[in-house]
């Protein structure tokens, strides 16, 4: 009877595989998904991106295998805000979540839930960030483990599936080794895991086998943090606060504000803190992808590695996110998946792509039904063939917070040679700020504010009607936003920072 049914099962597959309306053949035919999310990791801080001191070969060999997005953005550089695009394929002005305090929309779909609704087991581990305090299960997910605000790079607190208990350790292997738990289960149906990893947030604590991988290196204060002739005053007046490099840097400095030049320092020290964070990030990676190799399931999943949002390192003077400028916007994106791109023929792709398109990518490659209504778009099609149609622009919106008062309301659009951004002051009167104009393929920096050079009005009229294009095709009529109180010095609350 075994010999058989032995012979006989090669075919019952093959036949499911042609019955399209059975559960049985569409799940035979559905990739998995493991998606890991990191917290403020720049777009260029990978080996594959050319970081010229951070070795991250787990990272790259999923570049190596798969399709790097060299030109991916956020939308609103901010945490919540950028994750709930992620999940929802939607602008931060139509999914509502504005801030950090804000809980994804219980009436919105996000791409887990239609995933979870169409037969997929799910799970979510790590860094949720969408609702500070609240720490219980979100709809969409079977197994789910998370923490109230931050967390801590040693021994936090989880919510573990509903029992909350301090996980003695470093934050990156407590959520890795779960995951890896969580894949090693038996898995009936195509599963979909997401890792949220703290790192490379703030305050950055390496684990100790790389806290002293950069010492050797040196690091200055970038140029451009001193070159803030014909910026806009606020980035001046920035400089001294929490979000500046002559403040606190997170901490890291203790008295502050500091111009000295001494004071490179303790921004080094920082700098390197944050890149040997992303080492044990790196690791997590590895032990992901032999996790996937050891069960069989690596060649049927979809392993997606992205950031929430870039961040200020010294540029302009500042640190954190939050701006439009460069750094602040650009994020990494990294896909393996042989259903994809061949693993033999890796892919740079240059054009501009969104967290918005995550949410239908993912849906596409996974034979979904699509979310309805939404901004992003597939990038399945531009990867594979090129997309003639694709975008040649996009527009990006954050709104002024009272926690963190060094960044105004800011309202922009970049292409690919250009990038337009201005300040709305937020109750309909002219801007009070100076606006910014860059030359991107000229000034890739962003060093030389155009905005006031006669000869580029055409350009700069171009780019504001673009603008109002973007903001009117993605359902932003009515522009409301907060009122910019000014940049203000004092420090943000403990417990939100």
């Amino acid at each position: 009877m075994k010999k058989i049914l032995l012979f006989f099962l090669p075919i019952i597959l093959i036949a499911l595989l042609f019955l399209p309306n059975t559960e049985a053949a569409q799940n035979l035919r559905r990739p998995n998904l493991v998606f890991v999310l990191c917290d403020d990791l720049r777009w260029d801080c990978m080996s594959c991106a050319g970081h010229p001191y951070l070795k991250t070969p787990n990272i790259d060999r999923l570049a190596n295998e798969g399709v790097r997005f060299a030109n991916a953005f956020c939308t609103t550089s901010l945490c919540s805000p950028s994750r709930a695009s992620i999940l929802s394929g939607l602008y931060a002005h139509t999914h509502k979540v504005m801030d950090n305090f804000t809980e994804f929309p219980s009436n919105i779909t996000s791409f887990p839930q239609r995933l979870h609704n169409e037969g997929y087991e799910t799970a979510y581990i790590g860094k949720w960030h969408m609702g500070e305090n609240n720490d219980e299960k979100r709809p969409g997910f079977d197994y789910f483990v998370t923490h109230k605000g931050q967390g801590k790079y040693y021994d936090t607190e989880f919510n573990v599936n509903g029992v909350r208990q301090v996980l003695k350790g470093y934050y990156t292997h407590i959520v890795n080794d779960l995951a890896i738990n969580w894949l090693k289960q038996p898995h009936n149906k195509p599963f979909l895991l997401m890792l949220g990893h703290k790192a490379p947030h703030s305050f950055y604590i390496p684990e100790p086998k790389y806290s002293n991988v950069f010492n050797n290196v040196e690091i200055k204060y970038p140029d451009t943090a001193f070159n803030l002739e014909g910026k806009p005053q606020w980035i001046k007046d920035r400089l001294t606060t929490w979000h500046g490099i002559y403040g606190p840097l997170f901490e890291w400095r203790k008295k502050f504000p500091d111009t000295s030049s001494e004071a490179v320092k303790d921004f080094a020290a920082m700098t390197r803190a944050y890149w040997s964070t992303i080492l044990s990030v790196d690791d997590s990676v590895g032990a992901l992808y032999f996790t996937l190799k050891e069960l069989g399931q690596l060649d049927n999943t979809i392993f997606m590695f992205m950031g929430d949002n870039g961040l200020l390192n010294g540029e302009h003077g500042m640190v954190d996110k939050r701006t439009m400028h460069e750094p602040s916007i650009r994020i990494p994106i990294i896909v393996r998946y042989p259903g994809l791109i061949s693993i033999d023929n890796p892919k740079v792709i240059q054009e501009m792509v969104l967290t918005v398109d995550i949410a239908p990518s993912i849906l596409d490659l996974c034979n979904a039904k699509p979310l309805k209504n939404i901004h992003g778009k597939s990038f399945k099609k531009l990867v594979q063939q090129g997309d003639p149609d694709w975008r040649k622009s996009f527009f990006y919106e954050y709104n002024y917070e009272k926690q963190f008062p060094y960044t105004p309301n800011v309202r922009g659009v970049r292409t690919d040679d250009w990038k337009y951004m201005h300040y709305p002051h937020g109750d309909g009167t002219p801007d009070r700020h100076l606006a910014e104009l860059y030359n991107l393929k000229n000034d890739p920096e962003e060093r030389h504010n155009l905005i006031n050079e006669p000869q580029l009005a055409d350009v700069l009229k171009d780019l504001q009607k673009e603008l109002k294009r973007l903001m009117k095709q993605t359902g932003l009529k009515k522009d409301v936003m907060p009122i910019d109180e000014g940049i203000k010095k004092e420090l943000p609350e403990q417990s939100i920072r």
